[in-house]
């Protein structure tokens, strides 16, 4: 009987060669040996149940990334389900297999045809209100999107693209819609494709880079131009006009933002997988395709920071602005409460953002003490959404310490340090999060709002910004 194993490349389960020997017991058409005692057998399907109990467990949120992966769970499935009336001691075990099938929507019915995908708007190239208001699911590299590709003169064209797709793929289908490829363009008149930041700072990106998507800067875009145009590309006009009266944030109740910012980033949390942190540090830019879901929270964290900075900057009343730092305080003081470090933390530090601490306010920055942080953070029990880049830091420490092979051999002590850290991120999630919310229509305008911030991401705009609120001289 051959050893079961699980090859995995990336992030896809590839293959899941299991002995079909070991799992014929199940069916209740054939026989057990009569050697095996009834006690003995219910030990061997309970061993295989807790095996696969714990890989689905592991690997949920890829699953579904082939479906051959899942075609010998699929059947190891049906085999248990035609047994389980006569084992009802594994009733528990049946149960949460079950409930885990129903997560990873593995389809148990025969001959069913694949549903058609449904093309996701990602994190910040739409503003929809009915596709912002619904639960977070995790991106794949396979998962279709919608995106916008601007051209020099500010028009653009809207895509639909796989997440992981390259460079060169996303300039195919923009000439497509241009129609270049009838003019058959020369080599000099070839697009390519440049980020572009709120600050004017432009990056070409190579053909071969892939998942690009994720990667952008909170208000940077996508252009697609010639070489030839490449130096007059400016910057979309700012997408916030700044005019006076109050914005939203002045009239929503601190505990309400709160509570949505911690039910927000848990969504956000619980997509991204243990191994997104493994490939983000291990393997920089060649993992970007399977840190996807991590990246998006890496830019919500900056997002919140930037809004923090933004709200207090466009407030022209002093005593108005006064008030709003007061409430950024209390909505980071019910983050904590709520156990939400990261939104705790991404607050903190928006009020410490140059442009704010300057208006003669003095500010205590925690983040600077990494022992009181982990300290707070080891008496706390699950769920907590911990400070996601804390933990990327400790596990680049880790990395970076020392080698991964040492003399042609694994550092065993190495790779046990970071299954370790990644441990805690599991323990982080063992638990649902249950915050009570009144279902109401001004409560879904505080979820909308919270989850589309409009923020200034250019340094030089806030600084411009604190200046006219208080000058050097006052």
């Amino acid at each position: 009987m051959t050893s079961p194993h699980i090859f995995i490349h990336g992030h896809y389960v590839t293959t899941l060669s299991l002995t079909l020997q070991g799992f014929k017991p199940y069916a209740s058409t054939i026989p057990l040996p009569s050697c095996w005692k009834e006690g003995e057998a219910m030990h061997r399907k309970r061993a295989v149940l807790v095996i696969l109990l714990h890989f689905l467990e592991t690997y949920k949120g890829i699953l579904q990334e082939e479906e051959k992966a899942g075609k010998v769970i699929k059947d190891l499935y049906l085999l248990i389900m035609k047994d389980s009336s006569l084992y009802q001691k594994l009733e528990e075990e049946i149960l949460k297999l079950h409930q885990l099938v129903e997560t990873v929507e593995l389809k148990v019915t025969e001959e069913s045809h694949p549903p058609s995908k449904q093309v996701k708007p990602l994190f910040r190239h739409f503003r929809r209100i009915d596709s912002c208001l619904q639960t977070r699911v995790a991106f794949r590299g396979s998962d279709e999107i919608f995106c916008r590709v601007y051209m020099p003169d500010h028009s653009y064209v809207t895509i639909r693209s796989r997440l992981s797709a390259s460079v060169q793929d996303i300039l195919s289908s923009v000439t497509e819609k241009l129609q270049y490829s009838d003019e058959q363009p020369s080599r000099e008149e070839a697009l390519i494709l440049v980020s572009v930041a709120s600050s004017g700072e432009k990056s070409v990106l190579q053909p071969n880079e892939e998942c690009v998507f994720t990667t952008l800067g909170i208000n940077s875009h996508l252009f697609a131009c010639t070489k030839e145009s490449f130096p007059s590309l400016v910057p979309l006009p700012d997408e916030i006009q700044v005019s006076p009266g109050d914005t939203e944030i002045h009239r929503v109740e601190a505990e309400d933002v709160a509570n949505h910012l911690t039910a927000f980033h848990w969504e956000l949390f619980r997509c991204v997988h243990e191994l997104e942190f493994v490939d983000y540090v291990f393997h920089g830019e060649r993992g970007r395709r399977e840190t996807a879901n991590l990246e998006l929270l890496l830019q919500r964290c900056s997002e919140v920071q930037h809004w923090v900075a933004t709200e207090v900057l466009l407030c022209e009343s002093l005593g108005k602005r006064a008030h709003l730092l007061k409430k950024f305080i209390k909505i980071a003081a019910v983050c904590k409460q709520n156990q939400d470090m990261l939104t705790f933390y991404a607050v903190v530090i928006g009020l410490n953002n140059a442009p704010v601490s300057r208006l003669r306010l003095t500010w205590e920055d925690p983040c600077r003490n990494h022992k009181s942080y982990r300290e707070v953070l080891s008496r706390m029990k699950p769920p907590i959404i911990p400070f996601v880049p804390l933990i990327l830091k400790d596990l680049t420490f880790l990395h970076e310490a020392s080698k991964t092979l040492v003399d042609g051999l694994v550092n065993v002590e190495k790779l046990h340090s970071v299954a370790e850290k990644v441990r805690t991120i599991r323990k982080c999630r063992s638990r649902p999060l249950c915050l009570e919310m009144e279902s109401s229509p001004q409560q879904l305008q505080t979820k909308a709002y919270v989850r589309q911030f409009q923020v200034i991401d250019n340094q030089n705009l806030l600084f411009e910004l604190s200046h006219k609120l208080e000058s050097n001289n006052q």
